[in-house]
């Protein structure tokens, strides 16, 4: 008999081809799947029928459980011999929360198996055509959270950020993204760095806008792109650009030929 056990399992940016085989595997031997909201209706459609589906996302003004009932929740679930999976967007271990929760099962004598999972900066870089590091254009890279609980002020190491020569991926900035590119300005990187704004990456629906620091705040409010949105800032965006923005011409051609054939 299996000691009670939850599966931290990362589902990735979105496209479910990009699962692990660990993931996919689990999603069919599942008995109930806690999910958050950025999972993707591609990924949630590989779960087993008979399996129980619980939503427990977060949006902005729509907050089902807090965390800790999540917590709780997942404490309630687990028993021996039931295959629990906790599916969460990207990686668990990437602003995911996933740390807290599996220190909450394990104080509570509950096995903890992680799953990682492709997260955003991957890969909504990699459909982008945006390598995260390029000799001679960044030799480092970064991730932040582009927001704070309960509206606090967004306190990062501003300065440490602002270095021209590393990759800076802004998850979760949508709202703030003008803050965040007027202070890294004020810290000393410039105005004309490269910035891209990745909407809904590696799905069908991906929208990619390309600026600079001191314009990606506007490019994104007339694209009016909506969550989640992930920012990439620095001299890498420019690396493939002219040849990614011909191949999405291409495929986007290609796809309207075949439209206008059906």
């Amino acid at each position: 008999m299996q000691p009670p056990t939850v599966y931290l399992v990362g589902a990735g940016p979105g496209d479910p081809e990009l699962l692990t085989l660990k993931a996919a595997r689990l999603l069919q031997l599942a008995d109930v799947v806690v999910h958050d909201r950025l999972v993707s209706e591609g990924v949630l459609a590989l779960v087993q029928p008979r399996a129980r589906r619980i939503d427990v996302g977060k949006a902005p003004g729509r907050h089902p459980l807090a965390q800790v009932e999540i917590n709780e929740l997942l404490v309630r679930l687990a028993a021996p011999d039931r295959v629990v999976v906790r599916l969460k967007g990207g990686d668990p271990f990437v602003f995911g929360r996933g740390g807290e929760e599996a220190l909450f099962l394990l104080r509570r004598g509950i096995r903890v198996e992680v799953v990682p999972g492709i997260t955003a900066a991957s890969g909504c870089a990699a459909t982008a055509l945006i390598p995260l590091t390029h000799r001679g254009f960044a030799s480092g890279v970064r991730f932040v959270a582009g927001h704070c609980r309960e509206d606090a002020p967004l306190e990062l190491d501003w300065r440490g950020l602002a270095d021209p020569d590393t990759t800076l991926v802004v998850y979760m900035g949508l709202a703030r993204i003008e803050e965040i590119a007027r202070r890294l300005i004020a810290h000393g990187l410039p105005p004309a760095t490269p910035a891209a704004a990745i909407a809904e990456g590696t799905t069908a629906r991906e929208r990619v806008e390309r600026g600079t620091l001191a314009t990606i705040a506007e490019r994104v409010r007339a694209a009016r792109l909506s969550s989640p949105v992930l920012f990439v800032i620095g001299r890498v965006v420019e690396v493939l650009a002219p040849l990614a923005e011909a191949a999405r011409a291409e495929e986007k051609l290609g796809r309207l030929e075949v439209a206008g054939h059906a």
